[in-house]
């Protein structure tokens, strides 16, 4: 991997210019990350947790949008059906992780029965509980298997979150964020701070430790989370052969029909 730009801890605004260089030169980064994994058939899992407005799906797109959506998948899953509830709790993650030659990203993970769900009485004590005394070992097995495994927590503080929610309630591009689940639990910030603290204390293992990322600031978070994945996985691009375009065949007999097609107004 190249060699990445100085931690920059002024507490400056990012400007849209370095910003734009810097996430340029990670996305560059990105494609070598994906050639490398397609060329080997490594096996990534990442996760992303935090509480709502945390930023998760920005950071997610950032990730995702200069690369394959065949290498890099992007999994959130629904609420669980009736069946699935009657499962081992992690069962329903487990059909999505990856493959050879797949990164896949789990938008919320296993860990909603350690947060949302255990917070908002959608299971009880006991259940997150033995979620928790369990899900180390799980991750073990995962690892075990050939998938790295990276575990990412995005923490905002009480003030900035208000920021984002109201933003969402004003802003009508970003009205569909907003859903009654958040505001109900917009009000309960300290019994998700304790559920993250026994998330934390159960499954910070050596073998899939939190990584835990400032996101007050959305675009450094950004740039560090990219940063920081690169650095975790061992890869090195493959070499890449010039691209030569070769000379468009000439028409010969072929005439342009009649215009019929239907156009779509150029009203700008």
């Amino acid at each position: 991997m190249s060699k990445t730009a100085k931690d920059d801890n002024s507490g400056k605004k990012l400007s849209r210019k370095v910003y734009d260089q810097e996430l340029k030169r990670l996305h560059g980064e990105l494609v070598g990350l994906q050639e490398w994994v397609r060329a080997t058939g490594a096996k990534i899992c990442i996760i992303f947790e935090g509480r709502d407005g945390a930023g998760k799906g920005g950071v997610i797109k950032a990730i995702t949008e200069r690369v394959s959506p065949r290498v890099f998948r992007v999994v959130a899953l629904p609420a669980p059906t009736d069946r699935e509830k009657s499962q081992m709790y992690a069962q329903r993650y487990l059909p999505h992780l990856p493959a050879a030659g797949e990164i896949v990203i789990f938008d919320r993970s296993w860990y909603n029965r350690a947060g949302v769900e255990r917070v908002m009485g959608f299971c009880t004590e006991e259940q997150a509980d033995k979620f928790l005394s369990s899900i180390s070992d799980v991750e073990k097995a995962i690892i075990e298997s050939g998938i790295l495994l990276l575990k990412y927590w995005l923490e905002v503080s009480p003030e900035e979150q208000t920021r984002r929610i109201e933003g969402r309630i004003h802003d009508p591009r970003k009205v569909w964020k907003l859903s009654p689940m958040d505001l109900k639990s917009y009000g309960r910030w300290y019994d998700y701070s304790r559920a993250r603290d026994m998330m934390f204390a159960a499954s910070d293992s050596a073998w899939a430790p939190w990584y835990v990322v400032d996101s007050n600031d959305k675009k450094r978070a950004r740039l560090n989370v990219i940063r920081h994945l690169l650095s975790k996985v061992p890869y090195a691009a493959p070499h890449r052969e010039k691209v030569t375009l070769p000379k468009r065949q000439k028409p010969k007999d072929y005439v342009e029909p009649e215009d019929i097609r239907h156009h779509v107004p150029a009203a700008f």
